[in-house]
């Protein structure tokens, strides 16, 4: 357990954020599969990527980790996956369970994918149902649409798919990415309303980088033609907006000033639109091509569909306690088969500082009030740990427990954040 320091003063940095973990995931599959050695730099590495490097390392899809420079060397097999049986075993990854099932379609052999206790709760059916209607042979081993999974690779026929669009955008993601690889064109069409979409935007554009074109009607239809290849490249992540979210609340908390580096106004995470919500809080915000600034200032509450933006939704609880007036958080139902219960883990502890929350099917309700000190639980939710510590920059008393479970994305997170809260005084560098 770790305790917060309050800040006094204000927040005045400039702060380089790690590179993307969707971005670092995403491009290691796709490195894999394409022919060649591709080199993927300002790669993010965490609990997350590393069980993703490792898992392709069993799968006899060599990449090699350069911690100290941020790099990984993907020797791609051209869509082959070299072994004939693997048991992975990928933590609470989300991005890694549901990528690498629907790779390993693609394989000649049997496959089986776990992770933790928290993953075999979290659901992965209408991913294995659109893999089943593009010919694959993908089960949940307890046949209760939750992994572990068996896959009895076989190479994917292709053709139509048609897939629930209100639980993740990661399924639509794994199935876009492995379609090339099938043996006729794909069509994936979008049952429902697509969540996430920004997440799906950030897929197609790094597999046109990788060489491979996706047409996109209106988030309803997926078309991908057959015989497209990925092609082995030098790929740089750009900074995690997710990250970033984190710093650019303080400066809003604090009513100070951050300039967040690596990412800027090109940028198509979904996540980067958070200094939107703050600017439509009071604070002022400042694009550049590769930065953004936010300024704090006097803070109101809003009301928020955060449908496209879900992963930043625990850093805007904690804003929303220091703003004047109610915030409400709508259309974020999917944080609920996050790494927890997301919505119920947000009420629950910002209850136990003693401020007025209302939990909703869909997201929640805050009425803000000086904080009292807590032991914060985090779930082994990382952006649990990351957000709520946020709110100790103000308030005494904020303990986080399991501060390590930040490893699985942002492993130094505490001590960037130690560093910026020094920055009360002079501009620092963290």
């Amino acid at each position: 357990m770790i305790e917060i320091m309050p800040i006094s003063g204000t927040v005045d940095a400039v702060v380089t954020v790690p590179g993307s973990k969707s971005y670092t995931n995403r491009a290691l599959i796709t490195a894999a599969l394409a022919d060649g050695t591709s080199t993927i730099t300002n790669a993010l590495f965490s609990d997350d990527t590393k069980y993703m490097a490792s898992s392709l390392n069993v799968l006899g899809i060599p990449v090699g980790e350069l911690q100290d420079v941020n790099r990984f060397i993907v020797h791609g097999k051209g869509g082959a996956i070299p072994a004939r049986q693997a048991n992975l075993f990928v933590g609470n990854a989300g991005t890694a369970m549901r990528f690498l099932t629907a790779m390993l379609a693609l394989g000649n052999g049997v496959y089986e994918i776990d992770g933790v206790a928290r993953m075999r709760q979290r659901p992965i059916q209408d991913l294995l149902d659109g893999l089943k209607q593009l010919g694959a042979d993908a089960v949940s081993k307890n046949s209760d649409g939750c992994p572990p999974v068996i896959i009895q690779g076989k190479g994917l026929r292709g053709g139509l798919a048609v897939v629930k669009g209100d639980l993740s955008s990661q399924y639509f993601s794994a199935l876009l990415m492995t379609a090339p690889y099938a043996g006729m064109d794909v069509i994936i069409e979008v049952k429902g309303e697509l969540v996430s979409k920004r997440y799906v935007d950030m897929t197609v554009a790094l597999m046109r980088q990788f060489g491979v074109n996706v047409e996109n009607n209106a988030y309803k239809i997926f078309s991908i033609k057959s015989g497209q290849r990925y092609k082995a490249m030098c790929y740089e992540v750009e900074g995690d907006a997710s990250a970033a979210s984190y710093f650019f609340a303080a400066a809003a908390i604090t009513g100070g000033k951050v300039r967040v580096v690596g990412i800027g106004s090109d940028s198509l995470q979904g996540d980067i639109h958070f200094v939107d919500v703050l600017k439509s809080m009071g604070c002022s915000v400042t694009w550049g091509g590769n930065w953004i600034e936010v300024r704090g200032d006097t803070l109101h509450g809003v009301d928020v569909d955060m449908g496209d933006m879900p992963d930043v939704v625990q850093t805007l609880a904690a804003v929303a306690v220091f703003a004047q007036g109610k915030t409400r958080v709508r259309n974020v139902k999917n944080m609920r088969i996050k790494e927890t219960d997301r919505i119920a883990a947000v009420v629950n502890e910002l209850r136990r500082m003693g401020i007025s929350a209302i939990e909703y099917e869909d997201g929640f309700e805050i009425e803000p009030s000086p904080p009292c000190p807590a032991e914060i639980e985090t779930y082994d939710d990382h952006r649990m740990a990351m957000s709520f510590a946020l709110i100790g920059l103000r308030s005494h008393g904020i303990r986080i427990k399991n501060p390590e479970c930040v490893s699985k994305t942002f492993p130094d997170y505490f001590q960037r954040l130690e560093a910026l809260r020094g920055g009360k005084i002079n501009p620092v560098r963290v």
